[in-house]
């Protein structure tokens, strides 16, 4: 059983889609292993390198490598765990992928193949890792993937990106009515720009991200770990009732409806 409201521990996390050290992915796996889980990481192509140092800073052994557009590899990573450790508790989803062309150029030419590689990669992945997961979740459990608030409104430059974060949150929600009789848990966490591996192929992201704290109702930017601590809440016994949710970690960015310059902002002639 696990401990004190917020705790992890006891329980066994599977952290998908860690980069580098500023990954959201990261940040989850960090805050998750600080919560006391036990912690397993899994890297797409070409991130080895780059994760296992990564592991090693949390004592994480359970390292393991994962095309999210193969089935077969899919199935490999949870058969592992479910070797290692018998069962899982938590999921933490941050699977995300596109073509940088498709980021760049307007919308409207977004290519066939990279429309179903965004598609694929960012939001099926999500369903399939949740179907492997299910089963290892015998007493319960959580799944948490990452979105953004492109998914709602358009955002300069998300383009495609945008499209398959609705995907992604409309999967949440019909994910979490299917798994959610076996007692596991699935919701998204919204989180304001970060500066990641992925972010640095939106074309607009660093006059969004320069002008989030000017605007944003709380005046600051959003870090890793604050994600982190809301993955750890959805997957401790304090969100045992939260599921098919879209939780906001943006600063109240995602309230408003006209953003207002600061007073001593530059502005315009009348």
């Amino acid at each position: 059983m696990a401990g004190a409201a917020g705790s992890l521990d006891g329980k066994t996390a599977l952290v998908c889609g860690v980069s580098n050290e500023r990954s959201i992915s990261w940040g989850i796996a960090k805050a998750m292993h600080e919560a006391g889980a036990r912690v397993g990481l899994s890297y797409g192509p070409g991130m080895e390198k780059r994760v296992r140092p990564l592991a090693e800073r949390i004592g994480c052994d359970f390292v393991e490598p994962c095309d999210a557009t193969s089935d077969a590899e899919i199935a490999a990573l949870f058969a592992k765990a479910g070797e290692r450790f018998g069962g899982i508790d938590a999921l933490a989803h941050g699977v995300v992928g596109a073509k940088r062309e498709d980021l760049g150029n307007p919308f409207i030419e977004t290519s066939r193949e990279g429309f179903l590689l965004a598609l694929e990669i960012s939001v099926y992945s999500l369903v399939a890792m949740t179907r492997a997961a299910a089963p290892l979740m015998t007493e319960g459990g959580s799944v948490t993937t990452l979105t953004y608030h492109g998914s709602q409104k358009m955002m300069p430059s998300y383009n495609v990106m945008g499209v398959a974060k609705a995907a992604l949150e409309s999967a949440v929600r019909y994910l979490a009515s299917d798994v959610g009789p076996g007692g596991v848990r699935v919701n998204a966490v919204s989180a304001g720009p970060v500066r990641t591996l992925s972010a640095a192929g939106v074309g607009e992201f660093r006059n969004l991200y320069k002008v989030f704290p000017r605007v944003t109702p709380l005046r600051r930017h959003i870090s890793i770990e604050d994600v982190g601590g809301a993955a750890v809440f959805l997957a401790s016994d304090a969100g045992a009732n939260v599921s098919g949710q879209v939780l906001y970690v943006d600063g109240g960015f995602h309230t408003l409806g006209m953003a207002m310059p600061d007073a001593d902002a530059d502005a315009p002639d009348a």
